[in-house]
């Protein structure tokens, strides 16, 4: 199948046809296909719906950022970077990326035996001063991708329904969430692709 975009997970792995990560990547088609697929549909859509790309691309950006994940950051800010309209909405994400710098996950489980394992953990929330740049709906969705990545044991309908009461609709809640879980899904399977390349070099070396 030829695919409209340069398949992502090998452009930011540095994968190169034919080589040991490109043969490893080959034995699962299907995966890397609805890899790609997944990729395309969140950030190359027809048409973007409730969720815009400028949005799409805050968002995925964020999540790379909370990572530590520069390459990937990178790939997913250009195109606000770029634009003529969006480069403010760079600096207002670099100083939220580093207000939501944190190691978890942590938080507190429900009522019940696994509570002995709650953790304390910074509760982010976005400044009041880029609250009001970024606007009530977008501020929103960088406190709950925060909240998935560092404190998934506290999803729950409280921290959706802070959504709703941010304008989000439960189609562009179900898209918010995809997009968390595939750009997270993204970084650890560059990070292991990467374990693997280099446990590769080192056994030729």
């Amino acid at each position: 199948m030829t695919q409209a975009s340069p398949d992502i997970i090998d452009l930011l792995a540095g994968i190169t046809p034919g080589s040991s990560l490109d043969r490893i990547r080959a034995q699962r088609p299907e995966t890397r296909e609805q890899a790609q697929q997944s990729y395309l549909a969140l950030f190359r859509p027809k048409a973007p719906g409730e969720v815009s790309l400028e949005e799409r691309q805050t968002i995925a950006s964020f999540i790379a950022g909370l990572h530590r994940q520069p390459d990937i950051y990178e790939f997913y800010v250009n195109p606000l970077e770029e634009s003529g309209t969006d480069r403010w909405l760079v600096e207002v994400l670099k100083a939220e990326i580093g207000a939501g710098q944190a190691t978890g996950p942590y938080g507190d489980y429900p009522k019940g035996p696994l509570r002995v394992e709650n953790k304390a953990g910074l509760l982010y929330r976005v400044s009041d001063p880029n609250r009001d740049v970024l606007g009530e709906k977008l501020s929103a969705a960088l406190e709950h991708a925060h909240l998935l990545v560092f404190r998934p044991r506290e999803a729950s309908p409280q921290a959706l329904q802070a959504l709703l009461d941010a304008g989000w609709t439960t189609d562009g809640i179900v898209t918010l969430s995809q997009l968390v879980s595939f750009v997270a899904f993204q970084i650890r399977v560059i990070a292991g692709l990467s374990l693997l390349s280099a446990a590769s070099k080192r056994a030729a070396a």
